[in-house]
């Protein structure tokens, strides 16, 4: 975790700022984060980033479009040199991966001082701010964390999860926290007009049971999207399934016609079967973008080794990771990991 210092300038950046731009990672980690600094400041504007490896110059238009006094980037792993320098105000980067060295920006990641501090970026922004603690477990809990204030968050709302659960994959899978972790999620998929519209309503929603509940009509246009999302995954889940067998590995890749659910498939796949090291990968222009899980093997170093004479790219957590391989390279990739366990 940051220490008291960092924590205080984090938020002194965001009580001096008046039109602040956030980009923030397409899943409940980053999304969490966002919603957690926007609701506090209740000024700027959002960008989601969905893009693959990092956030770079492209990015800048958006910049340019919003004119911001400054730019906030959360649970983004990779922003690209380039991508700072064409940014004109300051930059604050709050993230919790693999720690780059990078110039002009002010830079907050617990692993430059402890490279084992697995805390999610939500955590990070629910210590800045002190407020929606709701938000606050749906992102650490969709970033397979408990967090330390979890006995806290159960004493206000007992009725979304049980006190006593110390797994997170259960927790994930099995309870109203975690669908509502699902519901963050799912909302983030399909065309970028629509993530927006519904990112934009968290921003005003209160509490949790306004969606899981519909108690709200801002509740009810949430939830009405994760619906229409969730038999897309469904049936990607149930050809996962099949593919599972007394292989090590379980390795599924789906079009690029299915919205991306690699992430999700993976976290599941990995949840109900541990025993295993899950390779989720959809193709896309060339490539397989892939989601990789390890219950009990860290899969990072694989992933790393796996990589060796393979064009692509990968990183992440020590038993979460993603990666980028050329569709042609994509067996000679699998053999690699194979050669490793």
């Amino acid at each position: 975790m940051l220490g008291e210092k960092e924590i205080k300038q984090i938020r002194e950046e965001l009580d001096n700022c008046k039109n602040p731009l956030f980009f923030f990672h397409d899943d409940p980690d980053g999304l969490s984060s966002f919603l957690l600094l926007y609701r506090y400041v209740r000024e700027g504007h959002g960008v989601v980033f969905k893009a693959k490896p990092g956030l770079g110059t492209n990015f800048l238009r958006k910049v340019e479009e919003y004119n911001p006094d400054k730019v906030f980037i959360v649970d983004i792993p990779i922003v690209e040199q380039e991508f700072i320098d064409g940014v004109k105000v300051p930059v604050i980067w709050i993230d919790h991966h693999k720690p780059l060295e990078r110039h002009n920006v002010k830079y907050f990641n617990p692993r430059v001082k402890d490279k084992d501090d697995g805390v999610p970026a939500t955590r990070i922004c629910y210590e800045v701010v002190k407020q929606d603690m709701w938000i606050a477990a749906v992102g650490c809990i969709g970033d397979w964390h408990i967090p330390d204030f979890f006995d806290e968050f159960t004493e206000k709302y007992g009725w979304m999860v049980d006190k006593e659960l110390n797994d997170p994959g259960k927790i994930y899978f099995e309870t109203k926290l975690g669908k509502l972790v699902r519901i963050f999620s799912y909302i983030l998929k399909g065309k970028t007009s629509d993530v927006n519209k519904c990112f934009k309503i968290l921003t005003r929603i209160d509490e949790p049971d306004e969606i899981l509940e519909q108690k709200s009509s801002r509740g009810k246009f949430v939830y009405r999207k994760f619906e229409k999302v969730v038999g897309e995954y469904d049936e990607l889940l149930g050809g996962a399934i099949k593919q599972a067998s007394e292989d090590p590995l379980l390795i599924y890749v789906y079009k690029e016609n299915k919205m991306s659910f690699s992430g999700d498939l993976s976290n599941e796949l990995i949840y109900r079967y541990p025993d295993k090291i899950v390779i989720v990968g959809r193709e896309k222009s060339g490539e397989v973008r892939l989601s990789l899980r390890s219950a009990s093997k860290p899969v990072a170093p694989i992933l790393e080794k796996a990589l060796i004479g393979v064009e692509g790219y990968g990183g992440g957590h020590e038993y979460a990771c993603g990666a980028n391989v050329k569709k042609d390279d994509f067996e000679r990739f699998v053999e690699n990991i194979r050669g490793q366990i």
